[in-house]
């Protein structure tokens, strides 16, 4: 509400109230205004999740052209000016006048208009990633400069855009298209003012578009990277994905860091009124149950929803059907649980679908109950033919579950303690130092490396909101553990306990359940070295097994305690990392003070880990995201697996982005 205005003394009209609520409170926002001021309802931040969720909505449009059967290939280049373009060669967008903007060309209300799109019950697409309709235009308001080059017919047009989508110029035809050229091609720059920073981090964008091409068998997709070429004068950096096997070959990609248990991968595929599901699967000897992936419509379900449950349910019942009917089971046995049989699975089930009902914006869980029906059917069947065909696979995987069930068992009696324990909210941990507020969502739990940092982080916090959990060490890499080994160890013992909402994978009643949290912040708070870097993947290793919802409702952070301190005047300055020592010198060439590096938490003093690390008003803290569960399931297996060359490459080659950490 603005500031109260005075009357107008010829009207004799009152002057508004501040405060109050009437016609004039009421704010209109026009055209693509709604995205301008809110951008975070669309695209979920101005910061880098954001930034590339610009990308994904362009190549998205794209791919529904693929899936609509009109696209082989699409290409992604990132330009040295910052901007980004991607090209198909689909169909292009129409240009012609639209029937209900006399007065716009289709192209136009497609790149302008807020729900406006060929995929709302038209000719258009049969099915389609973009439920919302809200992509490209989304793309415009949040960029500098937009222009869309269409190829159609034997003609080129050209539309352009500035500002956050006012139009420059009107869809001009500009000649003839390039022999046999068909498609469309966005270029956007995306607006510095909205976005926090405006770099595109290459690793980000060539792994969503690997997941693409898995999952459109046979689409070519083509990343060029061209921003070296100014500076460095290098050739462009180039990926090219192109999958004839579609999610078999994900599914052998997921497991390249694992050791499979046989060669093949399995695939069965189905389709009923429109509707289609495909489905590979192959078991390795991990001991995770959670590599289930989901997609519909090429979007990545990573809540899961009716399509996931109906191939658990199938896939339970299939192999218990098998193990009985072969007597691979004694008869006084009871069935083989889903747990059990999941252990070492490796499975990416793809859904397409005309009316997809998601839940929540974040698109994150598919709630349609005919697709658990669809996929339940073609999976039991598929999956039965499958163990016929293959009895020596399905020894092995029979044999692998028979094991898993010994150690579910097993470790039954520790798993319950700590769940039970954790449920009731009883049996705190002794090491924790508890807040004393009760409102989970303004309590921070602090899980600190060492007892001697955990001692200053005990002195130094606001006892009110701060909880302080000290960790001894390195707690095990649950990547390569049996489920006994993790619910014994006495820090992951006392992790659960104090989180409070039990764990994912325990069998019987609960499981882990987000609505008993007991902190919605848990901040890791380790050492900025290498052995800190390896407890804060550990925990985070867990957490994606055992509590990825956790993860997944953005309730983990980072710390970022400084490597380096340094005196300007009488003030001491703290720097996160080299890069701010970087920047920090560029601003002060004529700095002549010493940098100090510290050598850890315990060295810091209960007030100076406040002042740099713990206190709200300027702290950073780095929060820690769940976008791609298939990527982070392997980024997860290549850092904690047994595999030490994939392991190495990866650090390599990502090494200077932790800047931009998004598991």
């Amino acid at each position: 509400m603005g500031d109260a205005q005075p009357a107008d003394a010829a009207s004799g009209v009152a002057a508004p109230v501040v405060g109050a609520y009437n016609a004039d409170a009421i704010t209109v926002l026009e055209g693509l205004e709604p995205v301008r001021e809110r951008p975070g309802m669309f695209i979920g931040s101005t910061g880098p999740n954001g930034l590339h969720h610009l990308v994904y909505e362009v190549v998205d449009n794209a791919v529904d052209e693929a899936m609509a059967g009109h696209c082989s290939l699409i290409e992604v280049t990132l330009r040295a000016d910052g901007s980004c373009c991607v090209a198909d060669d689909g169909r292009g967008i129409p240009v012609e006048t639209h029937s209900q903007y006399p007065n716009k060309s289709a192209a136009e209300v497609v790149l302008t208009v807020l729900h406006a799109g060929g995929k709302f019950g038209g000719s258009g697409y049969k099915v389609s990633g973009g439920l919302h309709g809200v992509g490209v235009s989304v793309v415009n308001a949040l960029s500098c400069e937009l222009e869309a080059l269409i190829d159609r017919d034997g003609r080129r047009w050209r539309i352009q855009f500035h500002n956050g989508g006012e139009l420059v110029g009107e869809v001009t035809d500009i000649g003839p298209s390039p022999v046999g050229r068909t498609g469309t091609t966005i270029t956007f720059r995306p607006d510095d003012t909205v976005f926090e920073q405006v770099e595109f981090r290459a690793q980000t964008l060539t792994e969503r578009l690997q997941m693409m091409a898995f999952l459109n068998a046979g689409l070519r997709i083509v990343f060029t990277d061209e921003r070296r070429l100014a500076t460095h004068h290098t050739v462009p950096t180039l990926h090219e994905f192109c999958y004839p096997g579609g999610i078999r070959d994900f599914v052998r990609h997921l497991n390249e860091s694992s050791e499979a248990l046989f060669d093949e991968v399995g695939y069965l595929s189905a389709a009923e009124e429109g509707d289609e599901v495909e489905i590979a699967f192959q078991w390795n000897n991990g001991f995770n149950t959670d590599g289930l992936h989901s997609f519909a419509n090429g979007i990545n379900t990573i809540e899961g929803g009716m399509h996931a449950e109906g191939f658990r349910s199938a896939l339970t019942s299939a192999v218990n059907a098998y193990a009985r009917d072969r007597k691979m089971l004694r008869p006084d046995d009871g069935n083989l649980q889903g747990d059990d049989i999941r252990e070492g699975l490796t499975a990416v089930v793809s859904v397409r679908l005309h009316s997809p009902q998601f839940e929540g914006q974040t698109k994150a869980k598919l709630g349609n109950t005919a697709m658990r029906s669809l996929v339940q059917k073609a999976a039991y069947s598929g999956l039965s033919e499958w163990l016929e065909e293959h009895p020596s696979e399905a020894k092995l995987v029979i044999g692998k579950a028979v094991d898993a069930r010994r150690a579910r068992v097993a470790a039954q009696k520790a798993r319950n303690t700590v769940r039970k324990s954790a449920l009731r909210g009883a049996g705190l941990p002794g090491k924790l130092t508890d807040c004393s507020s009760g409102d989970p969502s303004e309590s921070e739990l602090y899980i600190v490396e060492g007892d001697s940092a955990g001692g200053s982080a005990k002195e130094a916090r606001d006892p009110a909101t701060m909880a302080i959990l000290p960790i001894r060490g390195k707690i095990l890499n649950v990547q390569r553990c049996r489920p006994e080994r993790i619910f014994d160890n006495n820090e992951i013992g006392a992790l659960i306990s104090a989180i409070g909402a039990g764990v994912e994978g325990a069998t019987g009643e609960g499981g882990f359940d987000i609505e008993r949290v007991r902190y919605r912040k848990v901040i890791l708070l380790c050492d900025a070295d290498v052995d800190g870097s390896h407890i804060r993947t550990l925990l985070l290793t867990f957490f994606f097994h055992r509590m990825r919802a956790l993860l997944g409702h953005g309730c983990v952070y980072i710390a970022q305690p400084p490597l380096y301190s340094t005196k300007v005047g009488t003030e001491t300055v703290y720097l996160k990392d080299d890069r701010a020592k970087t920047a920090f010198l560029t601003g002060r060439p004529n700095h002549r003070n010493e940098f100090q590096r510290l050598k850890g938490l315990g060295e810091m003093d209960a007030q100076e880990l406040w002042d740099t690390t713990m206190d709200p008003q300027q702290r950073t803290l780095l929060r820690v995201t769940l976008e791609e569960a298939a990527t982070a399931d392997l980024i997860f297996s290549i850092l904690m697996g047994d595999d030490v060359d994939a392991r190495r490459g990866f650090i390599q080659n990502n090494a200077s982005d932790v800047r931009f950490l998004d598991v």
